[in-house]
């Protein structure tokens, strides 16, 4: 009966631990004492191996279809100067945008005006109207603004077409920037009002130049790549 006891005993050490035991079986008789081993999984560790393994797997396969395939060596040295001069980010800047002109950010994008880089940033106010925010992206200051005209006559249909794809969203533009910035350095954030899945889309560069995009949820935050050209 003692036996029974030690052995198991042990073998609850070993099933909380995990790994092997080894247990003495005692009795009352002059026998010499019986050893025994007792393997013991921990199935939980494995499974979390298991899962980690298969998230880093798709982690991997969500960043080589966000990758632009179709840029070459000087594609990706414009891609790194850009990223280069960006020392303020998407996020920052659209958050400057909007302390200068209350309304929502539509949309973000570091531009090459010429010798310098800005950040141009569109934001639709209560009222209707289109501004366009210029952002030094060296200091985050506005460096200048103006108001966008209607000259194709098409503001309305579109400014209500966006509206619609921002209604229940819960991320902004200044949130969709930051949800993407782990993937790379981002270079732009414009919303798509005209597919059925209404997102984000990011352009993000890496360190080496290489390009991805991505689509980020308007209303989780969830970043995925952006396959619509696949």
């Amino acid at each position: 009966m003692k036996r029974n006891v030690v052995i198991a005993t042990v073998t609850a050490v070993a099933l909380i631990g995990g790994g092997t035991a080894t247990a003495i079986a005692v009795s009352g008789d002059d026998e010499a004492p019986a050893k025994k081993s007792v393997s013991v999984s921990n199935d939980d560790n494995d499974r979390d191996d298991v899962n980690d393994t298969d998230e880093s797997a798709q982690d991997r396969a969500e960043d080589q279809a966000a990758r632009d395939t179709d840029e070459d060596t000087e594609d990706r040295a414009e891609n790194a100067a850009d990223a280069k001069a960006g020392k303020t980010t998407a996020a920052d800047a659209i958050k400057a945008a909007l302390k200068h002109t209350a309304g929502t950010a539509v949309s973000a994008d570091l531009d090459d005006e010429g010798t310098a880089h800005v950040w141009e940033v569109d934001v639709l106010t209560n009222g209707g109207a289109w501004h366009s925010i210029q952002i030094d992206p060296a200091s985050g200051k506005v460096l200048g603004s103006h108001t966008e005209k209607d000259d194709d006559g098409d503001d309305a249909a579109e400014t209500a077409q966006i509206r619609a794809a921002l209604k229940g969203s819960s991320v902004t533009a200044a949130e969709a920037a930051e949800a993407a910035a782990t993937k790379g350095t981002v270079s732009s954030v414009d919303l798509d009002e005209e597919s059925t899945d209404h997102a984000w889309e990011v352009d993000t560069t890496a360190a080496d130049g290489t390009g991805s995009d991505w689509r980020v949820d308007p209303g989780s935050g969830r970043v995925t790549a952006d396959r619509s050209n696949d």
